[in-house]
């Protein structure tokens, strides 16, 4: 019954639509009516900029960090902390306050993965193949689940738990399946793409 009440604590914690509130209170305005009509940080950033956007990316980030942290103070399981872990993402991706039409877990993602990890190992491994595939190719949502796959792959060959093995491919799923429309294909920067074509691999 413990984990049942964390779990369902957790994923309202992730399902509170900060971005959106911030935009009521502050800009007066729905930040879905710009960009990709995505009620995350990103169209947070481009209704009110960077102090919003931040703001927004903050909260989004703490309220998947918090409930991960406290409970793995606590004496559970790892299959029952792995389910509170993943509960703020799905929170935010599928929020009731959205009719289930919630954000991309991006800030969330980070959030529940440096509470289980801080800055260190699989964090950094996510963050810097995500930076590397920003500097590479343009398509943000490539960007965003080479670095999930990263993790992936440093977790499964560092021989972690199964349960976390599972919580990242949960992560990944769920963040591929808000990505999906955006997933279009690799187009290689133009300084790369110059590279490749002048290099003797190719």
């Amino acid at each position: 019954m413990r984990v049942l009440l964390l779990v369902f604590l957790s994923f309202l914690s992730g399902a509170v639509p900060y971005s959106l509130i911030l935009g009521k209170l502050f800009l007066q305005e729905d930040i879905r009516a710009y960009g990709d009509g995505n009620p995350g940080g990103a169209n947070a950033w481009r209704a009110g900029g960077p102090v919003i956007g931040l703001a927004a990316i903050i909260l989004d980030f703490l309220k998947a960090f918090f409930p991960v942290y406290l409970s793995s103070s606590l004496d559970l399981s790892k299959n029952s902390l792995m389910a509170v872990a993943i509960a703020p993402v799905a929170g935010h991706a599928f929020s009731p306050f959205l009719r289930f039409q919630g954000g991309k877990a991006v800030a969330s993602t980070y959030g529940i993965w440096f509470a289980l990890f801080g800055l260190t190992d699989g964090v950094l491994v996510m963050a810097v193949a995500s930076a590397f595939a920003v500097l590479v190719q343009t398509v943000d949502a490539w960007s965003v689940l080479m670095g999930l796959g990263a993790l992936l792959a440093y977790l499964s060959l560092n021989d972690a738990e199964t349960s976390l093995q599972l919580l990242c491919l949960m992560n990944l799923s769920i963040v591929a399946y808000k990505h999906r429309k955006d997933l279009k294909p690799l187009k290689l920067r133009p300084v790369w793409a110059t590279v490749i074509r002048g290099s003797k691999w190719i």
